[in-house]
């Protein structure tokens, strides 16, 4: 079974493009539904975020049109899509896996939301069986990666979230966030964040609105906020000086309209929108109203830009860890594949040992039971003893890779082919006429 991972993220695509593509988490579990569906697809994990969407699949021979899927699923063309998109086989899929939930591939390096994004990710397609024996291998040693890089390094202990940065710069904008006045639009964890932030930076008064009101109540009422109904949210948005949305609309919240209504109620005072929302809440033609000023998740890549010196180094330790454990997990994977082989060294061994007792036979019988069963007992234990060096190389050579060193093993002790294994081996009978020669290694039938 062999790994490909084809995605878009914050560095190929611009938001425009990313919103276009954004699986919302009540459809997560159809779209993977769908991808495993898709033809040469045996496993696959749908990742959405607001940063990136990625598709990874386990498939046999050929490799699935992933893009094709994307075009058949959300109707996009692939002409415009192919120049953003990166593609990752194998062993890069693996490396690549690890360091995006490990938070080393994120807009801001060392954020805590990833992880959990790739395991929401996972139970979906889990709950849709598109996970089984490879990716379970897989994403397990993905979350053991990302765990002991948050333990083993300092790269989370100054982690600053996407709605942290997005607080930063209203700080930045304002010089002080004392006496302004936040609306929260969206009442998510991106927005629980961005509140406990705003908190902690003096904000004076802070809103909140979400289309489920007694959501937008509990959480104002843990920043002692004031929570608004979403049918008000256009009465009394001017009221605010900084309007945070993190919602999961397909369609704009703020127009162009709305900003020239809020800044005539504010006598032309200005107003500060913070879109972190993948597809965008506000419409960007909202910037074209003098006054008002809008800025995009991808606004936020200068501000994260400015924390990474203080993780350089930690994030560089991280992907030493990284690199080890790619390795790490590639050598459990070769030595999986030793097992067919092993098992057919086996078999042959305990042919060539059955021929023998069947050829000593007329010599064996007038022995006791427990005589024979101590002869049973001495050719087994002469076999395993045989066996336990050459077992001992493939699984060797099955850990460093070496194929070479496999095809010789394999041809000195006259295996299957690599395509053979794995299936029911049936132990050859000796014919009437060859039933009483010794048995060779050399004289073994082509079981091809």
């Amino acid at each position: 079974m062999k790994l490909l991972l084809t995605g878009v993220n914050h560095k190929t695509a611009p938001v425009e493009l990313r919103e276009q593509l954004a699986i919302s988490p009540e459809r997560l579990s159809d779209a993977t539904r769908a991808l495993l569906a898709f033809p040469g697809v045996h496993e696959a994990m749908i990742l959405s975020t607001c940063n990136r969407v990625e598709m990874l699949a386990c498939h046999e021979a050929s490799s699935p049109d992933l893009l094709g899927f994307l075009q058949s699923y959300l109707g996009i063309e692939t002409t415009s899509l192919r120049p953003h998109t990166y593609e990752y086989r194998e062993t890069d899929a693996v490396q690549h896996l690890f360091r995006v939930a490990s938070s080393l591939d994120s807009m801001v390096i060392g954020e805590p939301q990833i992880l959990g994004q790739v395991k929401e990710s996972y139970t979906a397609a889990r709950s849709v069986g598109a996970v089984q024996t490879h990716l379970e291998k897989l994403l397990q040693s993905t979350f053991t990666v990302a765990k002991k890089i948050r333990t083993e390094t300092q790269i989370g202990s100054s982690a600053v979230s996407i709605a942290s940065v997005a607080v930063d710069l209203a700080k930045k904008i304002f010089g002080s966030l004392e006496e302004k006045r936040v609306l929260l639009v969206g009442a998510g964890k991106m927005s629980e964040l961005a509140a406990r932030h705003l908190m902690q930076q003096g904000a004076d008064t802070i809103f909140v609105t979400n289309r489920t009101h007694e959501r937008a109540v509990r959480l104002a009422q843990n920043f002692q906020g004031h929570a608004v109904r979403f049918d008000d949210l256009y009465a009394t948005a001017d009221q605010a000086d900084i309007i945070i949305t993190s919602t999961g609309s397909q369609e704009h919240i703020f127009r162009r309209e709305h900003g020239q209504q809020f800044l005539h109620k504010r006598r032309n005072r200005p107003m500060f929108f913070i879109d972190i929302a993948v597809p965008r809440d506000i419409d960007p033609e909202i910037n074209r109203v003098d006054g008002v000023f809008l800025y995009d998740i991808d606004d936020l890549q200068s501000v994260a830009a400015s924390h990474l010196d203080d993780r350089t180094r930690e994030a560089q330790r991280a992907e030493v860890i990284i690199a080890e454990e790619v390795v790490r997990y590639q050598r459990r994977a070769q030595a999986l594949n030793a097992a067919p082989m092993i098992v057919d060294l086996q078999n042959t061994a305990e042919e060539m040992r059955q021929a023998e007792l069947r050829r000593a036979q007329a010599r064996l019988q007038s022995l006791t039971p427990e005589q024979q069963a101590a002869v049973e007992a001495l050719t087994r234990g002469l076999m395993n003893k045989f066996l336990h060096m050459p077992m001992q190389a493939i699984k060797a050579a099955a850990l460093e890779a070496d194929t070479v060193m496999l095809e010789v093993m394999r041809a000195a002790f006259n295996l299957p082919a690599v395509q053979e294994q794995g299936k029911p081996h049936v132990p050859a009978q000796p014919s009437a006429a060859n039933a009483e020669e010794p048995v060779s290694i050399g004289d073994q039938r082509d079981r091809s």
